[in-house]
């Protein structure tokens, strides 16, 4: 069975932001989700060339994460009638300049056209039939179109949001129709959006932003905002390291310039990052309930699934992996084996060590006993926003680190709370 090694990664871990993982298992039992408020602020830090940043909520939408980027600064995105009354939850407002809010989607459902009226809130429309469903009721309203240039690009299939097998954005060939339709409900189109999917590239970016400019110059009328998109990748192996923000930053400023220039007015660059703010934040504490041999393999199984992490499940996405012991003995004087780790749902794919596609791989880890605690790094994004409650299994809570101080920022859902909505006919 291939292995999916991580080198120089340390294997062992006693402590996270300086607290011991094993006082915060036992405070707040496990499967727990534990966010280092530090490297979010550092990440927010790396972006402050960009004139906005603009969280992408649904990477990591606890208010108490939200309530953290909005404090130092970042504007915030949302894609749905619920993260709307998050970001207002947060303290978000609905309007200003740059707008603090904005709703992206490719579809209005009946309850969101109805708070982006209300609330005045800004709409970055994927699609035609949004751009006529608020022009019916909220005409000379500012717009941003969200573009989808022909092409993608993602770390998977599944994380692609640019060609025609996207469902994400306005065709590109659809632009001109898409400005006559704005222009006949007097909304005037101040934003545009191009994103390509995760994991962008130099070369993939610059293709992005030769796309941006064709763009611009048909809908540069009103345009004040141009929107660089998300998909900032982290590294999750030791191998792997960050993009080169300052390169980054230059093609699309240079885009910017020029198109400032051809319009004579200046231009506001944001960018959306999600996973690049909270992913390397976050951990998952486990506890080992099971350790067995099966055939060659030799399994950790453990009390989370996928029903607290599905990216490996959905994607064959790479986590690093740790142990931290509960008995006398430290985890570094136990010898590494290749190990499964997998969770407690009744599903074969409920494993946390696999490539995509399903096929099932071992990573190094520290000889374990039960009751040791495993910790699945890197999980800042994409971890608790996409749980659920399969198997019945209660939703994990959710801690934050701060100042060397824990914070429960979620409470650990209870078995009554699994069907409080619940109800048997009577007759």
């Amino acid at each position: 069975m291939p292995s999916l090694t991580a080198p120089d990664r340390s294997l062992v871990r006693d402590n996270i932001a300086s607290v011991s993982v094993r006082e915060l298992a036992e405070r707040f039992g496990t499967p727990l989700f534990v966010y280092d408020e530090s490297p979010i602020l550092q990440r927010i830090a790396d972006l402050q060339a960009f004139d906005a940043i603009r969280f992408a909520q649904k990477a990591c939408s606890n208010l108490a994460i939200m309530d953290t980027v909005r404090r130092h600064g970042c504007l915030v995105d949302a894609v749905s009638t619920g993260e709307i009354h998050r970001a207002l939850a947060a303290g978000y407002q609905t309007v200003g300049n740059p707008p603090p809010i904005v709703y992206t989607a490719d579809i209005f459902d009946r309850e969101s056209l109805d708070l982006v009226v209300e609330r005045e809130i800004h709409v970055n429309c994927g699609s035609p039939d949004m751009i006529t469903m608020l022009g019916q009721r909220a005409p000379g309203r500012e717009i941003t179109l969200r573009i989808n240039p022909g092409f993608g690009h993602g770390h998977s299939q599944k994380t692609n949001t640019g060609g025609d097998h996207s469902k994400h954005g306005i065709w590109h060939e659809d632009l001109p129709e898409c400005l006559k339709q704005a222009k006949q409900f007097d909304l005037r189109v101040t934003g545009l959006h191009v994103h390509i999917g995760s994991g962008t590239d130099l070369k993939h970016l610059s293709q992005v932003c030769q796309a941006m400019e064709r763009f611009a110059r048909l809908a540069g009328e009103h345009l004040v905002a141009l929107s660089a998109g998300g998909g900032l990748p982290i590294p999750y192996r030791s191998e792997e390291s960050f993009i080169d923000l300052d390169a980054y930053y230059q093609l699309w400023d240079a885009t910017r310039n020029r198109l400032a220039e051809e319009l004579g007015r200046p231009l506001r660059l944001e960018v959306e990052p999600g996973r690049y703010l909270v992913a390397e934040s976050g951990y998952l504490i486990a506890e080992i309930r099971a350790v067995k041999r099966m055939g060659d393999n030799t399994f950790y199984l453990v009390d989370a699934g996928f029903n607290n992490l599905a990216r490996p499940v959905m994607y064959g996405a790479y986590h690093p992996m740790s142990i931290c012991s509960v008995g006398d003995d430290s985890a570094d004087a136990r010898e590494a084996r290749e190990v499964v780790v997998g969770g407690p749902l009744c599903e074969s794919g409920d494993i946390f060590t696999q490539r995509e596609g399903g096929y099932v791989c071992t990573q190094p880890l520290p000889e374990a006993n039960i009751g040791d605690l495993l910790i699945v790094e890197n999980a800042g994004a994409y971890g608790f926003v996409m749980g659920s409650n399969y198997n019945s299994k209660p939703l994990a809570a959710e801690v934050l680190v701060r100042d060397g101080w824990p914070h429960l920022i979620r409470a650990r859902q209870n078995c009554h709370e699994l069907f409080a909505g619940e109800c048997i006919p009577t007759t």
